[in-house]
């Protein structure tokens, strides 16, 4: 089992494009979140190390299978897995109290659906996933990098785009969410242009919140602050 302090450690790599597209704010994880880590990792927890994953040796079944890209402290995910039992989740994160938080829900709920990287999605994205394995990949309010000499960093960018696309099945839903507005207009701007994908909605339109993304505390703040949330869903269609 790896301990959290030598995760930690192992994170602080930067990725093959040279740009991070995250901030690493790691903290220290709480002592619940530190003990169900120590507790489900061994079970729940994927690594580089494990190479390219098959899902249904992984999960023991076959099954629509989701990825979210930062999953933040997990409740989302948690609930969406709850929610459909009959789909596997797996999530990446790269701060650890979010993956202790998540393995801890994991575990309170009595989930068997999920799988967790506490890596680098672009590690996970080159060398952990099949291609054609994934039905949805969810990117909900991934960091905007609002001032204009940041936007190189964000995470939505032509060629990131491509990479999702390659390991979606034809027909495999690219969902993203943010609450800036410039942010969704990037979103917006770079997936409309980008070979094999189509707005499952009119071209350039947003889409309406689908039900089964849970509205975060996250969400729900920035409503009472009064800030808009944009949902795009786009389709690989070849």
């Amino acid at each position: 089992m790896t301990d959290p302090q030598e995760q930690s450690e192992a994170l602080k790599v930067t990725t093959r494009r040279g740009i991070r597209s995250f901030v690493l704010r790691q903290g220290r994880m709480t002592a619940g979140q530190k003990n169900a880590y120590e507790r489900c990792w061994p079970k729940f927890g994927l690594t580089r190390e494990h190479g390219m994953i098959d899902p249904r040796q992984v999960f023991g079944r076959e099954a629509l299978l989701n990825l979210e890209i930062g999953f933040g402290m997990g409740q989302s995910l948690a609930d969406m897995a709850e929610a459909a039992p009959e789909q596997d989740f797996i999530g990446v994160e790269v701060h650890l109290a979010g993956v202790g938080a998540l393995l801890k829900e994991v575990e309170d709920r009595g989930l068997d659906n999920v799988r967790v990287y506490a890596i680098d999605a672009n590690e996970v994205i080159d060398f952990c996933l099949p291609d054609a394995s994934l039905d949805q990949v969810m990117l909900f309010f991934p960091d905007p990098w609002h001032k204009k000499r940041h936007h190189k960093r964000r995470l939505v960018q032509p060629e990131f785009v491509q990479r999702i696309r390659h390991k979606l099945r034809v027909g495999g839903i690219f969902h993203l969410a943010t609450d800036w507005e410039n942010y969704a207009e990037h979103m917006m701007e770079v997936l409309s242009a980008s070979e094999g994908f189509a707005n499952a909605e009119a071209d350039g339109a947003f889409s309406t919140k689908p039900d089964h993304r849970p509205v975060t505390k996250f969400e729900k703040r920035g409503e009472r602050l009064g800030h808009g949330v944009w949902d795009l869903v786009f389709r690989r269609t070849n």
